[in-house]
């Protein structure tokens, strides 16, 4: 197997509002960035999208080392809440809804066809691969063309 380095980072200016991941692909020497921007959604969607983007770029089962400042990502995979919302039809331990559930579908679906460890990075803390990731997500969402984030923007809609 293939052992890949992904680094990650979400943002958004306003939570909700616009919004941006940047995700670096690192393999043998060689890189690969890949960034998108949204015109309504959260960061923590944002923080997720990141990951999904990153691994969905693979083209064959990989070992992937995922850095990730969001303890959101880290502590639900890791601590297995992201399970227990899954078993309970993404309902939270209180019964209330679990957010993201689109998301996390993908990113398990994904976990399931690569071996990934998650290791949680302070953001803004100097690591170089999630300054990098910030500024590929801020410049993202910072741009012309944003992308709907068509699962956030029906449920905000039923939400107002």
């Amino acid at each position: 197997m293939k052992h890949i380095r992904l680094y990650t980072d979400g943002a958004c200016s306003g939570n909700p509002g616009r919004g941006g991941y940047g995700a670096i692909l690192e393999y043998n020497g060689a890189e690969r960035e890949l960034s998108a921007g949204y015109r309504l959604t959260t960061n923590n969607r944002m923080e997720l999208l990141a990951a999904i983007a990153g691994l969905e770029a693979l083209k064959e089962p990989c070992e992937v080392e995922l850095y990730s400042d969001s303890k959101y990502l880290v502590d639900a995979v890791e601590k297995g809440w992201v399970y227990g919302w899954r078993k309970k039809g993404w309902k939270k331990s209180d019964g209330k809804p679990a957010l993201n559930p689109d998301l996390w579908e993908r990113l398990l679906s994904l976990m399931a066809v690569h071996r990934v460890e998650l290791v949680w990075v302070k953001g803004h803390a100097g690591n170089p691969g999630n300054e990098r990731c910030d500024r590929l997500a801020v410049a993202a969402y910072g741009g012309g063309e944003l992308l709907a984030d068509e699962a956030y923007e029906k449920s905000a809609g039923q939400l107002a």
